[in-house]
């Protein structure tokens, strides 16, 4: 079972899909990135609550609406992201098993309570690593390594689909 939503997956590819290979942002709707991506649009849409509520996007009225960015691609991470979507997480919590050995008989020694329990401290330690390395990462970072892995032709392809479903 995965750690994080499918939403957070969901929310990451389209706040890329808001940006261009150079970086420029582009104003979405919610369908057109759902059709885009070939992902649940009512689902996608409630994800692009979440988004706005925690200031990650902004929503514009009027036809040709959507979504942009609230700030550069740069200033979001993949953790904001994460924790809009599925709020902050606890990867572990602590059951204090220490305390409660049948060898205590309901009275553990001073001595076992002394300190975090060490099982604790490495789970939260490593939490704060994969929080560390999910807030170096940007939705531009993202962006730009897809579209290196791209060929040239992916940008405009991805344009004139846009431009394409707007017509229609």
């Amino acid at each position: 079972m995965a750690f994080y939503s499918s939403g957070v997956e969901y929310g990451i590819h389209s706040l890329m899909c808001m940006v261009d290979a150079k970086g420029n942002e582009r104003e979405m709707s919610v369908r057109e990135m759902a059709a885009l991506q070939g992902v649940p649009y009512d689902y996608l849409g409630k994800i692009f609550t979440r988004l706005s509520r925690a200031g990650l996007v902004i929503s514009s009225e009027g036809k040709g609406g959507g979504f942009k960015l609230a700030r550069g691609a740069e200033l979001i991470t993949v953790l904001d992201v994460v924790q809009a979507i599925d709020g902050e997480k606890k990867a572990f919590e602590c059951r204090e098993v220490r305390q409660r050995l049948a060898v205590f008989d309901e009275s553990p020694p001073a001595w076992v309570c002394d300190g975090p329990c060490g099982v604790r401290s490495v789970m939260d330690n490593a939490q704060q690593r994969m929080e560390e390395e999910l807030a170096r990462h940007t939705i531009l970072d993202l962006a730009r390594k897809m579209y290196r892995k791209a060929p040239d032709t992916f940008q405009v392809e991805v344009q004139d689909w846009i431009s394409v479903q707007r017509s229609s």
